[in-house]
């Protein structure tokens, strides 16, 4: 009998920052004859390094529907569980207005039951197997996947082909969601950094997807009907848009064979999300939102520029000065002992509650930017002090400073990718975004190959007196107005 439900679902509105970026293809020996790791030791030697970062091979198959399958299999004999999940080229993007939310409700219904399976039925399956089954939607991939133990791979392979092809949309089951999102859209307001992210989104690309929340509004809310979800999904869930990602205690061929026999009802229409993504580009637009309340007691606000989309060959670059920008917070205390001269100036003269660096992309474009929360009377200080070291970027950077940085990045993103469920993300991710898996030792010597005049040449192209997107909530009428922060973006 079933104890509780281990079905979890999540929304991601702002993709972690320093994941999985590509530049032009290298061979594997221009790579091993790059600056691998040289300066995280003086001693340091290219097969050294080569032989730390040797992964387990990625072994990738594409079926005659368009599905890829990409499986990473753990050379630990000790290891008996496995992460297995299908990631989608399908989001909150791809909507209309009139839609929008529908990403997100399917992903809710997807749960709710099928031909073969009721939503109990998945449950008790689940949670008798001692599995996790999540979910997640964000604005350009939707995401389900599950943990198992290495003998119920098939299983979860089987329950994952059911409710993407087989999900009964029942009108009882669409009205009690609705209900679910309604309250889940409340807790989200009362979550202010998911708010202004929203809000930033807002700004930056107005009348376009890509602006718009990822529940969607109210009012769509209520009236998303069972011929949307059907409608959403025979237009995006496909099999050329859907990868199908392995990790741990699992075997290629095996994996292969399940997916190419349960994966057989998906259109096998061509149509890409770049494609659509090419018919309707994101323009970033120079704006803001602010949302006054002073009920509030602390103030946020973030300032983000127009960043790279996953392919362009400066998403690298921004990398290292988003790690470069770094991040704090005060409940941990650490600021002026901290790499990052702009964490060390808020720390010492107290001018913020915490402060983080972002950086995320999409197909066609990004934001990277600064978001910080602070007490009412330290915002024009803090904003000036924000925008100083934003112009810093593109003059005063010395070699040091960027290779503190990229020694930051490299090890955030090996710690990225500890666990099974992480490793499938990465591959699934990847496969989506760049066609192909990028292996750490060709990214790593990407990112040693940024130096201090290759951040100082980025900044200048990204953010000196160039335009930018504001989102303020809380206390604010002491931040600077527009027309200020424009300004600043120019060298003095």
């Amino acid at each position: 009998m079933a104890r509780a439900s281990q079905i979890f679902r999540k929304v991601k509105r702002l993709p972690v920052s320093f994941q999985r970026r590509s530049l032009s293809i290298a061979t594997a020996d221009s790579v091993r004859d790059n600056r691998f790791l040289q300066h995280s030791s003086p001693d340091a030697k290219v097969h050294d390094h080569y032989d730390v970062l040797r992964f387990p091979q990625t072994r990738i198959s594409t079926l005659p529907n368009g599905i890829r399958v990409a499986t990473e299999t753990s050379p630990s004999c000790a290891l008996h569980t496995a992460s297995v999940g299908v990631w989608i080229d399908a989001g909150s993007r791809f909507e209309n207005p009139e839609t929008n939310g529908t990403a997100h409700f399917l992903e809710h219904m997807i749960f709710k039951g099928t031909d073969r399976r009721s939503a109990r039925d998945i449950e008790v399956e689940i949670e008798n197997m001692g599995a996790r089954l999540n979910a997640y939607t964000s604005r350009e991939q939707t995401t389900f996947y599950a943990n198992v133990l290495s003998d119920d791979v098939p299983v979860a392979i089987d329950i994952l082909a059911d409710i993407l092809q087989n999900s009964c949309f029942t009108k009882r089951a669409i009205e009690r969601e609705r209900s679910v999102i309604l309250r889940e859209m409340e807790e989200v307001q009362g979550q202010i950094e998911e708010v202004i992210f929203d809000h930033l989104h807002a700004a930056a690309f107005q009348n376009h997807p890509l602006g718009n929340t990822i529940l969607g509004p109210v009012e769509n809310i209520r009236t998303i009907s069972t011929g949307d979800l059907y409608d959403y999904i025979s237009k995006h869930y496909t099999g050329p848009r859907m990868v199908v990602s392995a990790a741990g205690a699992v075997k290629h061929e095996e994996v292969v064979s399940q997916v190419s026999s349960l994966f057989s009802k998906l259109s096998t229409d061509p149509t890409t999300a770049a494609e659509l993504v090419q018919r309707r580009p994101a323009v970033f637009t120079a704006s803001e939102v602010r949302a006054a309340n002073d009920d509030l007691p602390i103030a946020h606000f973030v300032v983000a520029f127009k960043g790279a989309s996953w392919t362009d060959p400066n998403s690298i670059p921004l990398m290292v000065i988003q790690s470069l920008l770094g991040s704090w917070n005060r409940s941990v205390g650490v600021g002026n002992l901290s790499g990052s001269e702009l964490a060390r100036n808020i720390s010492n003269n107290n001018l913020a509650e915490s402060m983080m660096a972002f950086n995320t992309n999409y197909c066609d474009m990004g934001l990277f930017g600064i978001y910080t929360a602070a007490a009412p009377d330290c915002l024009p200080a803090l904003s000036l002090a924000i925008m100083e070291d934003l112009r810093r970027m593109a003059s005063q950077i010395s070699e040091a400073e960027v290779v503190r940085a990229r020694n930051q990045l490299k090890s955030s993103m090996m710690l990225h990718i500890d666990g099974t469920s992480a490793v499938a993300e990465n591959n699934g991710r990847q496969l989506l975004t760049y066609g192909r898996v990028i292996p750490f030792l060709e990214l790593f010597a990407r990112i040693d190959a940024v130096d201090a005049a290759t951040v100082m040449e980025t900044a200048r192209n990204f953010i000196v007196d160039k335009d930018v997107a504001i989102a303020a909530v809380g206390p604010i009428d002491q931040l600077p107005d527009y027309s200020w922060f424009r300004s600043q973006t120019c060298l003095k």
